[in-house]
């Protein structure tokens, strides 16, 4: 069997029926909750109201992007749920050998916490689920991350390309989807230093920061190779990439250049056509 073949159809979508995806994720949550009280991690859970005194990384995303065929609400509602899930979140301290568990901290987003229904994206479109939204919170988390001695130790990949690129300005693909609790973003501290999430949203932004005890020697520039579209057998688009990083010692002497992982997406679009976002 030729294997670019059986490359191309790893690419291709599994249809599965509502039962099935409701059984396996049932399975799923059930198989995470019991493995958050038996596979020995040390998960962080102490919140400090005062930040640490080095910052290490910032970043912010814009929190109202009109898509195209998206209503605006999804966004409202979207703001209001990353606003109760990062309550959880700000403060929190990764100590030496402690993980940081995305879901574990945020708990189930339910309707009686507060959460909205807002934009999920499901098997290659989108939906209204209540706490939708999130995974604009854990792509940031991610990407604040790799700029860290911080190790991940699970991430999870877009399998699919829904919306074209409109002002991008991270490499495709260098994000992390969520979905509770069995995608899941966990994060380990294999350092001597205690880590210390911040999180806040400005009217336009949502804005996180790693702070440490004491300061990051190494600094670091995430980027990305080999980015391509390619057309498949079975009829459709796919964009990969491979996404690395160079990592600067304190004299910015490039002293290592790291693989960090591969994209492989399902184009929900066609990239042959121009799009813009609204204003």
């Amino acid at each position: 069997m030729d294997w670019n073949w059986k490359i191309s159809q790893s690419y291709k979508p599994i249809d599965r029926s509502t039962f099935r995806i409701y059984l396996g994720t049932k399975y799923y949550r059930t198989k995470r909750t019991l493995e958050w009280y038996t596979d020995h991690k040390r998960y962080a859970k102490e919140k400090r109201e005062k930040p640490l005194p080095y910052p290490i990384k910032q970043h912010q995303t814009i929190l109202r992007r009109q898509l195209k065929d998206v209503d605006m609400w999804y966004q409202e509602n979207k703001i209001k749920n990353l606003s109760i899930a990062i309550k959880q979140l700000h403060g929190i301290a990764i100590k030496p050998e402690e993980t940081f568990s995305y879901w574990k901290l945020i708990g189930h987003p339910t309707k009686r916490k507060g959460y909205r229904e807002g934009m999920v994206l499901h098997y290659g479109s989108f939906k209204a689920g209540v706490g939708g939204g999130l995974c604009q919170l854990s792509n940031l988390i991610y990407w604040i991350t790799l700029h860290t001695s911080l190790t991940i130790t699970e991430r999870h990949r877009h399998s699919f390309d829904v919306f074209p690129d409109s002002k991008r300005t991270q490499p495709f693909g260098s994000g992390a989807t969520c979905s509770y609790n069995y995608l899941d973003l966990q994060i380990r501290n294999t350092t001597s230093n205690t880590y210390q999430l911040c999180l806040h949203l400005t009217e336009d932004y949502l804005i996180g920061e790693w702070r440490s005890n004491t300061p990051e020697v190494m600094t670091y520039q995430i980027y990305e190779k080999e980015h391509r579209i390619t057309y498949e057998d079975w009829g459709r688009y796919v964009r990969h990439n491979t996404i690395y990083r160079k990592v600067f010692n304190g004299q910015k002497e490039c002293i290592d250049d790291q693989y960090i992982t591969e994209n492989h997406a399902l184009m929900m679009y066609d990239p042959l056509l121009e799009y813009k976002e609204k204003s």
